[in-house]
């Protein structure tokens, strides 16, 4: 059995192997391309016996996106691998020298020997399914967080502009508000429309909540208004809005897909109450195959819910926070 370390990079991979007594057989570095891992499996075959990669363990770092080609090849040709938490990694490397030196050749190394000295179970390939879930899951996230981002700039843009508006509505980032500040930006534009195409607005937008009372109050506050008038901020109001609205459709269309998915796969998480398809996915895209888990407990662990221990002599820490150290 031999063990081999890889340092994953975005443009190439620095790789260690072991031989089954922990000796160094080789150390190189190889190209992020199909070039490159053809030559990569050539030096592990050549290090196996009788060139048989069933006598090969694979370790290296969850590393995002730059490990996800290289994890699909090694997997499609039936390698043992093991994908380490880096923070784990990074902990275990500082507990083994008080010296601060850390290489890509160093640190393939190490996740050769930590290997060689692990007999967890090994990566598997998550289901066709889930692999889609977690990407549009986590595209959703990062969606949601930019929008999220664009809304306080528009409550920022409001507060110097119309102040007095969150007042008197339910909320600036509803779409009557926003149909009303894409055509009258400022406190001012809005205290010079005419009362008739303020309502029409207002009524149209809000399903006939917000009517002629509504405008009349809007516009006489906008007439008592602190806000700044400022043609270049109210163009920015505009642009941040749309832009809001235009991350809206993206993420109704994602979450489109993602109830298809989920459709296909139908699985019984939807059966819980309170579950919906977006919580759903997003469930079991992060935990993919629950048989993984042994018990519930490594579940808690997974997602960092557990309560952490602290213990000393006699002491026994009776209240302790989450650990909080598994996937957002």
């Amino acid at each position: 059995m031999i063990f081999v370390g890889i340092d994953v990079a975005s443009d190439k991979h620095d790789c260690c192997i072991l031989g089954s007594d922990g000796d160094v057989l080789s150390s190189f570095t190889f190209a992020n391309d199909k070039h490159g891992f053809d030559s990569f499996l050539s030096a592990v075959a050549r290090h196996c016996a009788e060139h048989s990669l069933a006598d090969a363990k694979v370790g290296l770092e969850s590393t995002g996106h730059y490990s996800i080609n290289l994890t699909n090849f090694l997997l499609a040709k039936h390698l043992s691998v093991k994908i380490y938490n880096p923070l784990l990694v990074n902990m275990l490397r500082k507990a083994q020298s008080l010296r601060k030196t850390k290489t890509d050749k160093s640190d393939a190394r190490f996740l050769a020997q930590l290997l060689f000295s692990d007999d967890s179970k090994p990566y598997s390939q998550p289901l066709y399914h889930i692999t889609e879930l977690k990407t549009l899951t986590r595209n959703r996230y990062r969606l949601v967080e930019m929008r999220s981002k664009l809304k306080i700039s528009v409550n920022r843009l409001i507060t110097v502009l119309f102040p007095e508006l969150p007042g008197v509505v339910w909320s600036v980032n509803q779409k009557s508000c926003y149909a009303l500040l894409l055509e009258f930006p400022t406190a001012r534009s809005i205290a010079e429309a005419h009362l008739t195409k303020l309502t029409n607005l207002l009524s149209g937008n809000s399903h006939g909540r917000y009517g002629r009372d509504k405008a009349v109050e809007i516009r006489e506050l906008a007439k008592q208004s602190i806000g700044l008038d400022s043609r270049a901020t109210g163009f920015e109001l505009k642009q941040a809005i749309r832009l809001v609205q235009n991350l809206q459709t993206e993420i109704d269309e994602l979450e489109a897909e993602i109830k298809a998915v989920m459709l296909e796969i139908d699985s019984p998480i939807l059966t819980i109450p309170g579950i919906g398809f977006v919580l759903g996915a997003i469930i079991l895209a992060e935990i993919g195959n629950v048989e993984n888990f042994d018990n519930p407990a490594k579940l808690l662990k997974f997602a960092g819910l557990e309560p952490s221990v602290y213990e000393s002599g006699k002491y026994k820490a009776s209240d302790t926070p989450m650990v909080k150290r598994g996937s957002k």
